[in-house]
C-alpha cells in the first residue's frame, strides 16, 4: 500500500486566543485550536517535501471516521504550535480519481483537500487546517529536508528501461482491470532518446489501499485522451517487484527515489522533470500541470 506519511495528534485543550487573519495580533496556532469544537489530527497525503513551493494534499477525519469534505479549509502555517502563523491560505477540495468512473479510495474516500504552500526553509512546521463552515480544527506537522528523496524538478529524469506490451503481456506489468493499455505503449528511456515530453505515473491500482492513494492511473488515462493530439506521451509503471507487495518496491521506483506510492512526473522533451505529484492528483490538478510544462 502507499506510505504516506499520517500525522495525527490528540490535541489537549489550550489557553484561549483571538481569531482573524495571519497577522492578527495575539494569534498562534494554539489560539486557533482552542476555538469551538473538537481538536483532531489532520491525515496528510504526502511526505517528500523540500523547501519552496510545497503541495500538501491532505484528509480531515472526523471523531466518527468519516472525512470532513467542505469545500474548502482555511490552513495556518507556523514554525511552532506557539508561534504567530507565517502563512494563511485556502485548501481546495479535490476530486479523487476521475468522477463518475473511479472507484473511491480506501474507507469510501472521494476526495482530498490540497494547500499550496511556501516554505522557506528545512525544519518542521506546524500547521493547522480549519474546513470552512465546519467547527472543528485539525493539527499536523510537516517535516521538510534540504531535499527531496525523488528525483527533484529540474533534475534529468533516470533512463529507466521499463515495461511496455512490447516486452511482456499486459497481465504482467500492470494490475488495472481491464489493463490501461494505452498507459503501456512506451518506456520512459524511449521516451528520453526520442526526445518526446512525457507523464509517467509509478502506481498499483490493484494494492493502493490507504484514505489518500487514490486511483491515479484513471486520472492519467483521463488526461492522456484531453492532451491525444499534442504528442506527449503517457506511461504507467507498477510499483512492486513482480508485482508482489511482499517483495518490496521495483528497481524502477529505486532508480526515481520512491518510497510511496502514487507519484506522478512531469518531464519534457529536455529530459528534465519539469513538476510532479506525490498521492492522489485530480484530473484538473494534472490537466492544468500539463499545459503550462509540456504544451
Amino acid at each position: 500500500m502507499g506510505r504516506v506519511v499520517a500525522v495525527l495528534f490528540a490535541v489537549a485543550a489550550l489557553s484561549a486566543g483571538c481569531g482573524g487573519s495571519s497577522t492578527a495580533h495575539g494569534l498562534t496556532l494554539d489560539s486557533i485550536l482552542n476555538r469551538p469544537g473538537p481538536d483532531i489530527g489532520v491525515t496528510a497525503g504526502a511526505g517528500d517535501f523540500a523547501p519552496g513551493s510545497v503541495r500538501f494534499p491532505f484528509l480531515v477525519i472526523a471523531s466518527n471516521a468519516k472525512p470532513v469534505e467542505r469545500p474548502a479549509a482555511d490552513v495556518w502555517v507556523a514554525t511552532s504550535r506557539d508561534g504567530k502563523p507565517f502563512q494563511h491560505v485556502r485548501a481546495k477540495l479535490e476530486p479523487i480519481g476521475v468522477p463518475g468512473r473511479s472507484e473511491a479510495a480506501f474507507g469510501g474516500v472521494r476526495r482530498i483537500y490540497v494547500a499550496h504552500l511556501r516554505i522557506p526553509r528545512p525544519g518542521r512546521y506546524w500547521l493547522v487546517a480549519e474546513p470552512q463552515g465546519a467547527k472543528l480544527q485539525a493539527l499536523g506537522a510537516i517535516d521538510v529536508p534540504a531535499r527531496s528523496r525523488s528525483v527533484a524538478v529540474g533534475a534529468r529524469a533516470p533512463r529507466s528501461d521499463t515495461p511496455t506490451l512490447a516486452t511482456a503481456p499486459a497481465a504482467q506489468i500492470t494490475t488495472s482491470t481491464p489493463p490501461d493499455l494505452p498507459l503501456l505503449r512506451y518506456s520512459v528511456a524511449q521516451s528520453l532518446a526520442a526526445h518526446v515530453p512525457f507523464v509517467v505515473t509509478f502506481a498499483t491500482p490493484k494494492f493502493c489501499t490507504s484514505r489518500t492513494c487514490g486511483p491515479v492511473v484513471d486520472v492519467v488515462e483521463a488526461v492522456r485522451k484531453q492532451f491525444a493530439a499534442r504528442g506527449i506521451r503517457f506511461i504507467h509503471v507498477e510499483v512492486f517487484q513482480d508485482n508482489d507487495p511482499t517483495r518490496g518496491y521495483n528497481r524502477w521506483m529505486r532508480q526515481w527515489g520512491l518510497r510511496s506510492e502514487p507519484w506522478v512526473f512531469l518531464v519534457g522533451g529536455d529530459g528534465r522533470v519539469k513538476a510532479k505529484f506525490e498521492g492522489s492528483v485530480s484530473q484538473a490538478e494534472l490537466a492544468a500541470a500539463v499545459r503550462a510544462h509540456l504544451g
